[in-house]
């Protein structure tokens, strides 16, 4: 059996993924991998990912230059899950130039801001591009 068999992916082919800070532990982010994002991955050594949106492969940091280099890969219990391990290049994770997606924290009723931008995403992407 291959490895890539192992995984449980969803009817549409896909797996969610999420990609956590090798050093602290933080999460990152959730994305979606499909089997050649997790071939290509393991492959380079670098987080690909399945553009839902876009519907594509996509290479974590191919506009920004924030890539995800994977430290080690891990699969849930229920194996339709993977964990990323990564070091984070640039500390910024989120297309919103934060260091990871999750800056939105629920106090009192509501969601508020809870972590700052690091770099202007208009800096890091140029006009209207997202990563």
């Amino acid at each position: 059996m291959d490895w890539l068999d192992k995984v449980k992916w969803d009817d549409k082919g896909l797996a969610p993924a999420i990609a956590q800070d090798a050093g602290s532990g933080k999460v990152l982010m959730v994305a979606w991998m499909n089997r050649e994002a997790l071939a290509r991955t393991v492959s380079g050594g670098e987080a690909v990912y399945w553009s839902r949106s876009r519907r594509k492969l996509w290479h974590k940091g191919e506009e920004s230059g924030h890539v995800q280099k994977v430290r080690e890969l891990r699969l849930d219990c229920d194996e339709d899950v993977i964990l990323l391990s990564v070091e984070q290049v640039g500390g910024i994770a989120c297309h919103t130039g934060r260091h990871n997606c999750f800056f939105q924290k629920y106090a009192d009723g509501a969601w508020v801001v809870a972590d700052p931008v690091l770099k202007d995403p208009k800096d890091i992407y140029g006009k209207g591009s997202s990563d």
